[in-house]
């Protein structure tokens, strides 16, 4: 019984990871290109959530849902791109960072104003509901969403990154702006479509979220956005394939903590361990093998 429980908070931490990495992602985008950290994106989440369950509420299905708010937060997350960061990219790193904080403000405060402040809840039925379960321990088709779809978006920005002419140009772009000019490179764009991916993922992430938990509010960006920011430390600031190794274990870690030790102390060993890995490993688990292996976005 005690093994069946175990297993069963393991998976809960793995699916909560999942979500982690997913915004850590969208964090790791904006900073592995521009230097910046983006603070819009745990809003942009919070948008994707409500975005997804006004479509799921109208009779949309999950995967459209998914997409079309996937869409909704690319196009916010380019809005604080043209407007937020674009004016002021030549000003340093703490004008920009302080200006998608305002952006963020100003979309929790609409949202509160679109949808209230009550909590917004969505009753899973038909084939979402479905549950599958060994023994005492169960894992939810939702749950194997969760985690199949944030694998597949780790992979394909990876391999986006990677393998593509735009991912080359992003990478010219984060190593030195004048030089990726002089190769005909021009930033505008790029800082467009990074802006827009990070949101795109950040939206993925809200959609996500919502179905799992069942219940939104404005105000959930700012818990979830925190945490993700501790993975991207965790795995390396720059590094995608750190978001991917570091969201299990803050969200195992996290969950592991409620079950045995109590609630209260779930952000202490979480940013602890933040605290910890910043001390003795500074660059994230990652970070270190992402300049020499081209990891780095």
């Amino acid at each position: 019984m005690y093994v069946s429980i175990f297993i069963q908070q393991v998976l809960n931490g793995l699916t909560l990871g999942a979500v982690y990495t997913l915004i850590a992602l969208a964090f790791s985008l904006v900073m592995g290109v521009l230097g910046i950290l983006n603070l819009a994106i745990a809003e942009i989440f919070m948008f994707g959530a409500y975005l997804g369950f006004a479509l799921l509420l109208s009779g949309f299905p999950l995967w459209l849902a998914l997409v079309a708010a996937m869409a909704g937060t690319a196009i916010i997350g380019a809005i604080v791109a043209r407007i937020g960061y674009e004016p002021l990219r030549n000003a340093g790193h703490v004008t920009p960072m302080l200006s998608t904080l305002g952006f963020s403000m100003i979309l929790q405060n609409l949202a509160t104003n679109l949808w209230g402040s009550d909590p917004l809840q969505l009753s899973l039925d038909g084939l979402l509901a479905t549950r599958f379960s060994i023994g005492l321990v169960s894992i939810s088709l939702v749950q194997i969403i969760v985690i199949v779809v944030t694998v597949l978006f780790c992979v394909v920005i990876g391999l986006l990154i990677q393998r593509s002419a735009v991912g080359r140009a992003l990478r010219a772009v984060a190593e030195s702006r004048e030089i990726s000019r002089l190769l005909g490179i021009y930033p505008g764009r790029l800082i467009l479509i990074t802006f827009a991916l990070s949101g795109a993922l950040a939206g993925a992430a809200g959609v996500l979220v919502g179905v799992q938990y069942s219940a939104i509010t404005p105000y959930i960006g700012a818990d979830v956005g925190v945490k993700a920011i501790a993975v991207m430390v965790v795995g390396g600031a720059t590094n995608i394939w750190g978001a991917l190794l570091a969201g299990p274990i803050i969200g195992v870690l996290e969950v592991l903590t409620v079950a045995y030790l109590g609630a209260e102390l779930r952000d202490f060993i979480v940013y602890g361990l933040m605290i910890v890995i910043l001390l003795v490993r500074p660059q994230g688990l990652l970070g270190g093998s992402a300049k020499t292996s081209g990891g780095r976005v």
